[in-house]
């Protein structure tokens, strides 16, 4: 029997019970039936394959659809960076990186990496600013405290405040820029 009359006869015997089993595992019936696709696919290429032969079919096909199974949820997991350009508002695009930096839901592994270079950078970027914007700044967005609170606590008018926040942005957009195009490949 040749490698495509074995591939097909063992899709026959082992489609239903795959089916099944991911069906139990994947809510979207497009991903599970792509995932039994991609199971299949990668069956028959294994087949192809003399050099590392299959020695039991079923553990193999219940491991590889295992791992496809988990890599489909991580990608679905995965939230894309936002996107900003020259002009846009800066409210949205801090909300935005507000909500990587900050995120409150469990996030994946690869979530929480670039939370921790978003942050080491951030870091870096806000120890270079001068001391009255750095701490409007941190009062604004980290801490949370509104612009007009901060007036009143420190005699310094709204629009002094909101002139070096504004600055501040500037300085962290411009420095965040060169980490933002490594992590998307711009």
């Amino acid at each position: 029997m040749n490698s495509r009359q074995n591939a097909e006869k063992l899709i026959a015997e082992y489609q239903p019970q795959f089916q099944s089993f991911i069906r139990k595992r994947v809510t979207n019936k497009e991903d599970a039936d792509d995932i039994l696709q991609d199971v299949f696919y990668q069956l028959v290429r294994a087949l192809d394959n003399a050099m590392n032969p299959i020695e039991q079919v079923s553990a193999w096909l219940y491991r590889v659809t295992r791992n496809m199974i988990t890599n489909k949820k991580v990608k679905r997991r995965e939230e894309p960076l936002p996107t900003y350009q020259e002009g846009d508002d800066e409210e949205e695009v801090m909300k935005d990186f507000s909500k990587v930096l900050f995120g409150g839901e469990a996030a994946s592994p690869e979530t929480e990496y670039l939370r921790s270079l978003v942050w080491e950078e951030l870091e870096v970027a806000l120890a270079e600013l001068p001391l009255e914007q750095r701490e409007i700044f941190e009062q604004t967005e980290i801490d949370g405290l509104p612009v007009k609170e901060i007036s009143e606590a420190t005699g310094v008018s709204v629009n002094t405040l909101l002139s070096r926040k504004h600055y501040a942005v500037q300085h962290l957009r411009k420095r965040l820029a060169v980490l933002y195009d490594e992590l998307t490949g711009s």
